[in-house]
């Protein structure tokens, strides 16, 4: 959708990605710091407002700007600083997420799908508390540290337009949505698996909180070219819209402002300074603390209508 030709494995888009709109422009130009140092192209949509990285390598091509030790949701390392920090906030925000899936549902147990598990760390902390777990990972070393750990078996993304209609209460995707060449062709199909009263919950990061205009090109949370698509609360809300799904909360991630920041403070200044990303990350939520939209990542809590 949206999508004029492929130049060399890159996909260029004519049209939003999001709402199919021709009034698209670029903003900015953004470094791949984590892998290749590559630079890429960052456009919006005047209409919708959703961003988009133009020039993205397609899906079978972009499995390389994903090797890297450093990818913490594929290697599970802790490796640095940074990382074994996000590691201890971890053990906190996956009994935050466990509590906000059973509250929204309204079931203490029940059926959830996770897209884009990683190494499984939150399945297996649904699994522990009585939920029937499915998984889907594209990276074979994540899908391997997953049974290492927690004995989980993911299956292959391949497997999600094949599993049965209004199987789940739960279908979870933890900054993952930015990351799915077939967007609007996934959306679909998770309205299609839900049960009645089942909930989507999405997170990703949100481009109009003040820690991605501090940083701007620089913002970590851009991820190129891993991160396809750029959100804002109005480009989500209208995105689930157009797909038959409902949005009914969105909720603060708190703890991403911090992480955001100590990674992008690297990326600006070629160093780590703890002192100023902290700084930045809590002045960035204090600026979201009466405007909770504006803050570094958002979970939108979404239902069939």
């Amino acid at each position: 959708m949206g999508i004029l030709y492929f130049l060399c494995t890159m996909i260029v888009y004519s049209l939003c990605p999001c709402c199919s709109s021709s009034s698209i422009q670029k903003v900015l130009t953004a470094k791949d710091h984590t892998v290749s140092q590559e630079y890429f192209e960052i456009w919006e949509c005047a209409s919708c407002t959703a961003r988009f990285t133009q020039s993205v390598p397609g899906s079978e091509d972009i499995g390389r700007y994903y090797q890297s030790e450093d990818y913490i949701s594929h290697s599970d390392t802790k490796k640095g600083f940074i990382n074994s920090l996000y590691h201890r906030v971890r053990k906190m925000t996956l009994q935050k997420k466990r509590n906000l899936v059973k509250r929204s549902v309204g079931m203490d147990d029940g059926i959830i799908l996770d897209i884009g598990c990683g190494t499984g760390a939150f399945l297996h902390t649904m699994q522990v508390v009585g939920w029937d777990v499915t998984g889907l990972e594209p990276d074979s070393s994540a899908r391997e540290k997953a049974k290492e750990l927690y004995g989980l078996v993911l299956d292959l993304p391949g497997k999600f337009f094949d599993l049965p209609p209004h199987t789940y209460h739960a279908i979870t995707m933890w900054h993952v949505l930015e990351h799915v060449h077939q967007l609007n062709e996934y959306l679909d199909q998770i309205m299609k698996l839900l049960k009645p009263g089942g909930k989507v919950f999405i997170a990703v990061p949100n481009y109009t909180s003040y820690d991605a205009a501090l940083y701007q090109e620089q913002w970590a949370a851009y991820d190129v070219p891993r991160h396809l698509y750029h959100f804002s609360p109005a480009s989500m809300s209208r995105l689930l819209s157009q797909h038959g799904l409902v949005l009914e909360k969105i909720k603060p991630m708190w703890y991403d402002s911090f992480y955001v920041s100590m990674l992008s403070e690297k990326y600006k200044t070629g160093r780590n300074n703890l002192l100023r990303a902290c700084w930045n990350g809590y002045f960035s939520n204090l600026k979201a603390f009466f405007n909770k939209e504006r803050c570094s990542s958002l979970i939108y809590i979404a239902g069939v209508e």
